[in-house]
């Protein structure tokens, strides 16, 4: 559906004017060009369309406005006209005249005329012709243009106006059937007032963008935003409606392995769980494990152990290798351990990270066989991966804080959420279809016979692998439509740090299972972790699976395609699945807690829930065919095409249930045949004559056989003439076009993106005018098209088959849409000139953005696979996504190649496809595709060119006019003459093993081909030849074939003597095309010269300059083209030069060289190189140097600067390369080139003279330091005006000069505290004291490392340089943390910009997604940022009261990255010989090097300016050359320091390296051998070494590391090369680095020979600057500028002196601000350099921290080197003596009570020390947890006081040879046991107390709370390596069942911290022994053993337990005996009273 208007005129216009005006339908305008200078009549003759989803309401409005047009105000209204669009509903069309109102409604005298067609899709309003109103009467030239294609438009176009479209604008649009959308325009068109200039060359001239816009186009002017720079080759851009854009890469970039190299450091562990373990960790990637050593008795190990895996694999294998890591509890040699947790992620998860690594993160462990068991533990760990090339930025290891905030440092990737939950993953498998027979039919007739009946030949299962973990289906037996209706069920964490899912299709065998097809599901695809997010979910949806072709074979040579490595090349089948996910609650008790893979039955689905099943059909026209490949050349070709299984003659098998379907529908019609047959029918679609259905449609899905017919030597065409084979196909899918829609829509709005981003980096490239116009244009373009998916995607129909994941993805895909739409419009308003480059990054994120989402995750249509057939075999496919030519009846629905002509390049399939076998061009095609559901086939011929009759199949039946045609027959023809103007080529590929090539290029138009001439030995050849192609023939309507060329193909061949010429690369290009009745002048012609990029492969290969023009051959024949005017050069006979106006203006240019010296010749055949001669050529012209008489003896030139003239283009662009070539003069007069360089670009060595308008040098100064602090991380000198301020008012001084004060120190307010991070930083950090304060009060933080020595360091004589390096790293790490929390703020500030414009966003919507975990941890690192700025704080606001570290600058990266490989005046050209290897990056090209040439060049235009030969001192000989050293040979000690090596590679089995230093220079090699550090990848080494040297002929010095071997040679780890000869006389003073301070004496001591003020007069004398003049108070002036500083200095005895040296210091230090002369020097400083190994080349093999001091032997020698050799450690003994224990956990019962009781001792060690562990003795029986010890143990350690760290020698094994070093955090642990005779003992407690910070003991055993252990960071800490002693209660802690810290008793212990020798004076016994014995502890007696005196006890406890029973008890029994005795003695005492009585 589609509305369209044409605006033909407004009439009655007052006055005279520029007139402009704006259609608006639906909200959405169109604006017309401005007419200039109109009178009382504009006519615009202008039509718009907009394609339209819905019906037009009766009720809608149209709106036209007209404007006065002005270019600075406003555009004022002249009137408006509005009509209700009811007629037009109605009718379908409508002309009218009607008057215009004005804004108070009232109608004034203009009348506007318009005309508008309305049609529909079904045709019910309106039925009308295409070009039935779009010729315009009167309008010849075509006087109107669209400004700006839609993005959506249906032909992907040039984003402005391309070189094919047309003079007659309007017809465009009638030939785009219902293509064009024209957008919003971009901005006001500008007049095409130049076109007096137009036909001078204007190739890329931006300036006057008219001009060019002209020449593309061929209409009137355009908008600078709208201009495509067609530099980029001129297909990218110039691609018009009926033709599709070409794909120029013709390799598939997946499938080849590439290296890797995966480092893992693992550092520590924290928090695991368990009691008293012994923890081992277990890194794994994919097969290979890889062990730490085991660390004993401890919860927390500390590690510090490096592993490395190489690979060399293809990415894809690489990023879906899963890496384990998992903590093992006492593994050893006899037994596997027990697994306490496991964590995993993916590779890729972490190559996608910044810098492709994790840096000192924490990995989350949790346990995979019980998942409601939560957190296991920690591990903290580096992760990085390398790929070939890549630089990994490792951030400075010196003083970590050990203490880590491990919630804030979790191991997860930007987003997720810091707690992760379990998750179950279903993955639904219910049925395929379409399986390829998986074995020989022999096998099948075999069982045929023995069980009697025909089986399916394949056994089919599904395997799902996810996150290491597979899982596996069932086995269906014989089936190509195997159901299995089973659900695989993963248990994984949430989100999962997988990215892929594997799905494949399996055939069972006895043997061996092979791959059928595999599937990757991407989870990041199928899921949103935004705010309005949603859960992984898919389908239930067919995904289609490719791989190799489907005939079985026994050894499929293409089985890794089946496997999913690289493009498959056929389809093998579709499966239909499901996904889901659901998060686990796990607290609830049903929940099965392991993670093994489960498979469960499901139940069937029913087939409607995929979608309704359609009819689809596919046309196909093979309009021509050429290129094929000479080797199948002989034999008769056909093409088949096939989509799925349908069309595939050969080895289709099965058959999709959709054909069952359509039979039972259409009543088995096919005479009753059976289901197998009419299978077979459908698959064989050949050109028989199969009845279908409804007899409607016969499927031919091959051209007929055709023999080929010789185009040249290479290549073959086919005879296609006149006649063009077309092929037809039905097939029957489910209806998912609605996915194909959206992700079409999408794909258009990217590629336009994209084409408007290259253009702006061309404009950015070439420096042409006004890039920040175009990025303005191509960001309304974006934003206009997001809003236009919005109202597209909308469109909700289809409800059938929509899943899920449809509904999800619409409603995200929309929200994102609108937000990158209203970005776009935001970020446009703030594209400024110098913010573009920041503005192009963040559109390029938006284009990554688009493309991500663009691509479907679930399948609908299978892709289209169309193969060259010979003798019945598959020769080479071409495969075309069924989306690209999906037919939609809205335009931008539509795939961007459908209905469009094609080129598509054949290539071979599978392996044969990479390398030069898949270079060359099986064949070329011209295609047509159209695909689209049958009953929309109406329009399927639409898109051909015209002028064709269609020749159907002869068959009988009524509906023949509905039949497609079989083949098409062109009666129009045109006869052409091309002309392809061919210049030059450039940086072509190196074929030859001369390093250079023969090249000749071969082009190729339609059926025709010729040559150029070969040149030899050149890379870039100036062809300077037309070719002329006479009578070329094209078939097709006159006019189209104007708009529409046929595509060119140029290729650069290498001639070779013997054998076939050799590929180089190729091109495409198109013609512009003059028909007869035009004329051949300006503005098209003649073409002008344009840059095309060639490819090999996916790599480039170089660049074309040509021009090619297509020119009618009309009734008067040749005659009446325009005539060849071009210098004719007799000499070249019959080869025609490029003509006068095509080829470039040239001018005369002087090009000076110097010529400085050859470096490191390589032998050539053997020979050695001994009189090389160097000869440099540009354009024809040249100059040789001198020769070198002897290279060995003095390698440098003779004669330094020579110069030639030549003639080279005006336009800086084309000009071409120079060539160095350096040859070997032999005898006899004979010359071997040696090797050769070609200087692409001579723009940099062009000069431009001083300009004298810039006086004031102060400003340009200080504007350019200010901005080389800010592109230099702040290490950069102060810019002087932040001393401005400082200035003393009173001083005088002359005018025009600068003060520059330099004081040290500035005074500090009481206020702001000023953190000052290094002198001569400009990174100033205020931080509030109060809030300082406050903090400190709340929580007293550790300090920083740098500290450590605060007590130790207060004497000067204690600070070495190792203070230096340390205090330098700190400063190092300050200003990388102030640059990244500055680059924070800055993102976020932008993100709160464009919330804070685009505030009509819905808050929640606006972040893209993620944003909710980025937001969090922005927060965590803002607040750690904070903490960080207060730890600076507060450790500054002391030091005051220390003397200041001098410092020195350590640069994280090479001194030659930092200052421009010192080529400020040399500059170093790489020799190459030999051939260019074939891998994708240049890494390889370091073989090729056989030599450097060292030298420079200057070029100007002549005649120069007599200014500057008229200086003082001016030596002609020298030209441009002036005051540069002479290069005789020159002796020079060269002193290298090397301090460090880190993350070394592995070279022993052990994971480990004995690495030691080795350094060449020339022949002298000085091998550090026996001072090899033992299995170490961090070693320290702290040597220099010293040199002498001759330059120039050894000057490059080798730092290698090598790996010590007893047995054996050493292996080399790694090395660096550095030229020293560039460093030394490079005006950045590369010698020796100035230093900080002067220094005459201590740590910090001036070791350069020569002082300041000596080096400052050196200087001034070189550079001819008035100075240096030193004045009273502190002053010296050198030039114009003013310096300020200190003038006394301190001696060695204290004593002060008055000196200039700070002075000249100072100056040498701002050096740069020097005006003229002014650089950069450098430093003291270190350098960090990679490390590679010569077989291993890009990636990096660890780094070596070093620095090269030189010293000329003509000078004074410099004193001794400076001592920079490894601290050693500082001998300690800490004596800990524990005194009690109170409340420990009670864990043994009594023997008879029952009663609770503990055997308590405890146990000590310092980390790392195990095997030193001292016990207590035993407190028997404490029934209170009491014990008393008075026990002392004794810890002697050596100790490294600047890395606070404990160091441990030892033999890691008895087989070990010798002693390896350990560093080791200081750390105590204490534990407390309960011992058991007869049983192990068992653990009760422990605690850990990090000796360099550790809370203070409680004074009292109540005061002692396990808060002293949760909450560590925020008590007071202490050090003992200050406190020295220190008392106190600590408590002992443990972990319960739920995995919780409880407290398990309290120890009161003493630390004493004495060094060797006061341990020596005072020495102590161990326990309670001599000397200094501490006394028996006072025990109570229950402490007496049970079998000395059990009564004893038992009475104790008795007593104890049962007082107040025992007195009772006692009582009574006193009682009963009482009664007892009573009742004994009553008798006799009765007696006798009775018998007294009686007697």
């Amino acid at each position: 559906m589609a509305l369209l208007v044409h605006l033909k005129t407004i009439r009655d216009l007052r006055g005279k004017g520029d007139r402009i005006a704006k259609v608006t339908f639906r909200g959405l305008s169109l604006y017309t060009h401005v007419l200039e200078n109109c009178e009382d009549e504009a006519r615009f003759d202008e039509t718009f369309r907009w394609p339209i989803a819905s019906r037009v309401d009766e009720n809608e409005m149209l709106e036209v406005q007209v404007f006065n047009y002005s270019k600075v105000f406003t555009n004022r209204v002249i009137g408006t006209f509005k009509m209700v669009l009811q007629k037009v509903a109605e009718e379908g069309q409508l002309e009218v005249t009607d008057t215009l109102i004005d804004d108070n409604n009232t109608a004034i005298r203009a009348s506007v005329t318009i005309y508008i067609k309305y049609t529909t899709v079904d045709g019910t309003v309106g039925v009308w012709s295409d070009g039935e109103f779009l010729d315009i009467p009167g309008d010849p030239e075509g006087t109107f243009q669209f400004e700006t294609d839609s993005l959506l438009s249906g032909h992907s176009q040039g984003s402005g106006v391309s070189q094919g479209r047309s003079i007659h604008g309007i017809p465009t649009f009638r030939k785009a059937g219902k293509g064009v959308f024209s957008a919003m325009k971009l901005g006001k068109t500008k007049s095409s007032k130049d076109d007096h200039k137009k036909d001078e060359p204007a190739i890329l001239d931006m300036e006057d963008l008219n001009r060019k816009a002209m020449r593309l186009g061929g209409v009137g002017a355009l908008d600078p935003d709208c201009i495509s720079l067609a530099s980029v080759t001129a297909v990218t851009t110039n691609v018009s409606n009926k033709r599709s854009k070409p794909d120029i890469k013709m390799e598939p970039s997946s499938g080849r392995p590439v290296d890797y190299q995966i480092s893992i450091t693992v550092v520590e562990a924290r928090q695991l769980v368990g009691l008293n373990m012994d923890p081992v960790v277990c890194v794994e990637i994919g097969d290979d494990k890889k062990y730490t050593s085991m660390k004993e008795s401890t919860n927390c190990p500390y590690y510090n152990e490096y592993f490395v895996f190489d690979f060399h694999v293809p990415p894809d294998v690489m990023f879906d290798k899963i890496l384990k890591l998992s903590v093992i509890h006492s593994k050893n040699l006899l037994r596997s351990g027990t697994l306490v947790g496991t964590f995993k992620l993916d590779v890729g998860t972490v190559y996608s990270q910044p810098e492709h690594q994790f840096y000192h993160k924490w990995a989350t462990l949790s346990d995979p066989d019980d998942i409601t068991a939560g957190c296991k533990g920690y591990i903290k760990c580096d992760i990085a991966v390398v790929g070939k090339g890549d630089n990994i930025k490792t951030p400075h290891k010196a003083n970590e804080t050990d203490e880590d905030d491990i919630e804030g440092n979790l191991l997860l990737p930007e987003g997720v959420p810091l707690e992760r939950q379990w998750a179950r993953f279903y993955v639904k498998i219910y049925r395929a279809e379409g399986l390829p027979k998986m074995n020989t039919s022999i096998m099948a007739n075999v069982k045929k016979a023995f069980i009697g009946e025909n089986r399916d030949l394949v056994d089919p299962y599904v395997q799902v692998l996810f996150a290491g973990q597979r899982g596996k289906t069932s086995v269906q037996k014989s089936s190509y439509e195997p159901i299995w209706n089973e659900q695989v069920v993963f248990t994984e964490m949430f989100p999962p740090l997988c990215k892929r899912m594997k799905v494949q299709i399996r055939d069972s065998d006895k043997v061996n299972d092979v791959a059928i097809g595999t599937h990757f599901i991407d989870l990041r695809k199928i899921a949103n972790d935004g705010d309005k997010g949603f859960l992984p979910t898919m389908g239930p949806a067919w995904v289609n699976m490719y791989g190799s072709t489907r005939q079985y074979t026994l050894m499929d040579e293409h089985q890794d395609l089946n496997e999913g490595l690289g493009e498959g090349v056929s389809f093998r089948a579709r499966l239909l699945i499901s996904v889901a996910v659901e998060i686990l609650d796990t607290t609830s008790t049903e929940i099965v807690s392991s993670t093994e893979v489960q498979v469960e039955p499901v139940s069937n689905i029913s087939e409607s829930v995929t979608g309704k099943i359609e009819e689809f059909f596919l046309f196909g026209s093979f309009l021509e065919a050429t290129m094929i490949d000479r080797k199948i050349g002989d034999k008769p070709i056909s093409f088949e095409v096939t989509i799925g299984n349908y069309g595939n003659q050969i080895d289709g098998v099965s058959k999709p249930s959709a054909a069952k379907k359509k039979k039972k529908e259409g009543g088995g019609g096919g005479g009753g045949e059976s289901d197998e047959e009419e299978s077979e029918l459908i698959q064989q679609n050949s050109s028989e004559d199969e009845a279908d259905d409804n007899g409607d449609l016969v499927s031919v899905s091959s051209s007929p056989p055709m023999k080929p017919v010789i185009t040249d030597r290479n290549y073959f065409h086919l005879p296609y003439f006149e006649k063009k084979p077309c092929i037809y196909i039905k097939s029957w899918w489910q209806d998912q076009r609605r996915r194909l829609y959206n992700s079409n829509i999408m794909d258009k709005i990217a590629d336009k993106l994209e084409e408007g981003l290259n253009d702006v980096q061309e404009i950015i490239k070439t420096e042409t005018a006004y890039p920040e116009r175009r990025l303005r244009g191509v960001l309304e373009e974006l934003s206009t098209g997001c809003n236009r998916f919005v109202t597209l995607a909308n469109k909700d129909q289809n409800q059938a088959g929509r899943t899920k994941l449809d509904k999800e993805r619409l409603k995200s895909c929309m929200r994102e849409m609108e937000s990158m739409g209203q970005q776009a419009k935001l970020i446009r308003s703030q594209v400024k000139r110098n913010t573009v480059r920041d503005k192009l990054k963040m559109v390029q994120n938006f284009l990554h953005r688009l493309r991500f989402l663009a691509d479907e995750p679930q399948h609908s249509i299978p892709d289209v696979f169309i193969w060259m057939m010979s003798s019945n075999k598959r020769i080479a496919y071409a495969r075309i996504p069924s989306k690209d030519i999906l037919y939609s009846i809205v335009d931008e629905e539509t795939g961007k190649d459908c209905g469009k002509v094609k080129a598509v390049f054949l290539r071979l399939p599978g392996k044969k496809g990479f390398g030069p076998a898949g270079w060359t061009v099986q064949a070329k095609m011209e295609m047509y595709l159209w695909l689209g559901l049958n009953k929309q086939r109406k329009d399927f011929l639409s898109g051909l060119p015209n002028g064709f009759e269609e020749n159907k199949a002869p068959r009988t039946g009524s509906c023949l006019q509905s039949l497609p045609p079989i083949s098409l027959v062109y009666n129009m023809k045109q006869v052409f003459q091309l002309r392809a103007h061919m210049y030059q080529a450039r940086s072509l590929f190196a074929a030859d093993s001369s390093g250079l090539s023969d090249p000749f290029a071969r082009v190729f138009f339609s059926t025709h081909s010729q040559v150029t001439e070969v040149l030899s030995e050149t890379l870039c050849p100036t062809w300077d030849q037309l070719l002329v192609f006479d009578d070329v023939e094209l078939f097709g309507e006159a006019g189209e074939l104007r708009d529409d060329p046929p595509i060119i193909v140029v290729e650069v061949y290498d001639q070779d003597t013997v054998g076939k010429a050799e590929f180089i690369g190729r091109t495409f290009a198109k013609p512009i095309t003059k028909m007869c009745d035009e004329h051949y002048g300006p503005p098209r012609f003649p073409p002008q010269l344009e840059y095309y990029q060639i490819y090999r492969g996916n790599s480039t290969a170089g660049d074309l300059l040509a021009a090619f023009e297509l020119l009618q051959i009309g009734q008067g024949g040749r005659a009446e083209l325009p005539a060849i005017n071009g210098p004719t050069d007799s000499d070249r006979g019959p080869i025609l030069p490029v003509p006068m106006g095509i080829r470039p203006v040239l001018s005369r240019y002087r090009i000076e060289v110097l010529f400085w010296g050859l470096r490191d010749l390589k032998r050539v055949n053997l020979a050695q190189v001994d009189r090389p001669r160097v000869d440099i050529e540009c354009a024809g012209r040249g100059v040789q140097s001198a020769l070198i008489v002897n290279f060995k003896k003095n390698p440098n030139f003779s004669t330094l600067v020579k110069w030639f003239e030549v003639d080279l283009p005006e336009n800086e662009l084309l000009h071409p390369p120079l060539n160095i070539r350096v040859v070997d003069c032999r005898a006899f007069g004979r010359y071997t080139l040696v090797g050769s360089h070609a200087v692409t670009s001579l723009r940099r060595f062009i000069y431009s003279p001083p300009d004298k308008t810039q006086n004031n040098w102060a400003s340009a100064a200080r504007l350019m330091n200010g901005y080389m602090v800010l592109t230099n991380g702040g290490s950069q000198s102060r810019p002087s005006s932040l001393y401005s301020r400082t200035l003393p008012r009173t001083l005088s001084h002359p005018t025009g000069d600068v003060i520059v004060n330099m004081d040290a120190n500035p005074s500090v307010r009481k206020m702001d505290t000023v953190v000052k991070l290094d002198a001569s930083s400009d990174a100033v950090i205020k931080v509030d004291v109060n809030e300082e304060e406050k903090e400190e009060k709340k929580k007293k933080k550790k300090k920083k490392k740098g500290e450590v020595e605060e007590d130790d360091e207060t004497d000067e004589r204690m600070l070495d340089w190792w203070s230096k390096y340390f205090a330098s790293i700190e400063t190092l790490m300050e200003i990388l943390r102030a640059q990244e929390a500055a680059l924070a703020e800055a993102e976020e500030r932008e993100e709160q910009e464009i919330a804070a414009e685009g505030a009509d966003i819905k808050p929640d919507d606006l972040p893209v997604k993620g944003s909710k975990g980025k937001e969090k941890s922005r927060d965590k690192s803002r607040n750690k940022d904070k903490k960080k700025s207060h730890h600076a704080g507060e450790g500054t606001e002391k030091r005051p009261s220390k003397p200041k570290v001098n410092e020195l600058l350590v640069y994280n990266k090479e001194l030659e990255a930092e200052y421009d490989n010192f080529e400020d005046w040399l500059h170093t050209f790489n020799l190459y010989r030999g051939k260019a290897g074939d891998d994708d990056e240049a890494a390889l090209d370091d073989d090729r090097i056989v030599g450097r040439f060292k030298g420079s060049m200057c070029m100007y235009k002549l005649p120069l300016s007599e200014e500057i030969t008229r200086e003082a001192g001016f030596d002609p000989n020298m030209g441009m050359f002036q005051s540069i050293p002479h290069n005789d040979p020159i002796n020079v000690l060269v002193r290298v320091f090397v301090v460090r090596a880190t993350d070394l590679h592995p070279a022993d089995v052990n994971g480990k390296a004995d690495p030691y230093v080795v350094i060449k220079l020339g022949k002298s090699e000085l091998k550090d051998k026996e001072n090899y550090i033992s299995k170490q990848l961090n070693p320290v080494f702290g040597k220099a070494f010293d040199m002498e040297a001759t330059f120039p002929m050894e000057s490059m010095l080798t730092v290698s590391v090598y790996d010590w071997d007893l047995v054996g040679t050493d292996d080399l780890i790694g090395e660096t090369k550095i030229d020293l000869e560039n460093r030394y006389y490079s005006k950045h003073r590369a010698t020796c680095g100035i230093a900080n301070n002067y220094s005459v004496h201590g740590y910090n001591m001036w070791r350069d020979p020569m002082k300041p003020s000596q080096i400052l007069a050196k200087l001034c004398k070189e550079g001819k600057l008035d100075g240096p003049h030193y004045g009273p108070g502190g002053r010296v002036k050198v030039a114009n500028r003013i310096f300020m500083g200190a003038t006394e200095i301190e001696d060695e005895t204290g004593l002060k002196k008055q000196t200039d040296e700070h002075l000249a210091l100072t100056v040498l230090k701002h050096w740069e601000e020097i005006p003229r002369v002014g650089c950069k020097l450098i430093p003291e400083h270190v350098e960090t350099r990679p490390l590679f190994h010569p077989e291993k080349p890009g990636i990096e093999q660890g780094r070596i921290e070093m620095w090269v001091d030189m010293f000329p032997m003509d000078m004074p020698a410099p004193g001794p080197a400076i001592d920079i050799s490894p601290r050693k450690p500082k001998n300690f003994e800490l004596r800990v003596i524990i005194w009690n224990t109170d409340d420990v956990v009670l864990e043994d019962d009594a023997f008879m009570t029952g009663e609770k009781m503990s055997d308590i001792y405890v146990k000590g060690w310092l980390k790392g020390q195990q095997e030193d562990k001292q016990d207590t003795d035993v407190h028997y029986h404490s029934l209170t947890g009491e014990g008393n010890f008075n026990w002392r143990f004794v810890f002697p350690f050596d100790y490294l006081m600047a890395e606070e760290k404990i160091v441990i020698s030892k033999k890691e094994s008895m087989f070990s040879w010798d002693e390896t070093e350990y560093k080791i955090p200081a750390r105590l642990t204490l534990q407390v046991w309960d011992a058991d005779h007869f049983s192990a003992d068992d653990f009760l407690g422990a605690i850990e107390l990090d000796l360099n910070r550790f809370p203070r003991g409680a004074k009292t055993a109540k005061q002692c709370s396990i808060g002293m252990v949760q909450n560590e960071a925020e008590l007071p800490c202490i050090s003992i390596f200050k406190q020295k002693r220190v008392k106190g209660w600590w408590p002992f802690v443990a972990r319960d069942e739920n995995d919780e810290m409880e407290l398990t008793g309290k120890v009161e212990a003493e630390l004493h911290l004495m060094s060797a020798e006061e341990a020596e004076k005072s020495p102590v016994g161990l326990g309670r022994n001599e000397p200094d014995p501490l006394e028996k502890p006072n025990r109570p007696n229950t402490s007496l053993s049970w079998l000395l005196s059990p009564m004893h006890v038992v009475c104790i406890l008795a007593w104890r337990q049962y007082k107040l029973h025992c007195v009772l008890l006692l009582g009574a029994v006193l009682g009963l005996l009482f009664l007892g005795l009573l009742f004994f003695s009553m008798p006799s005492a009765l007696s006798n009273k009775i018998f007294n009585i009686a007697g």
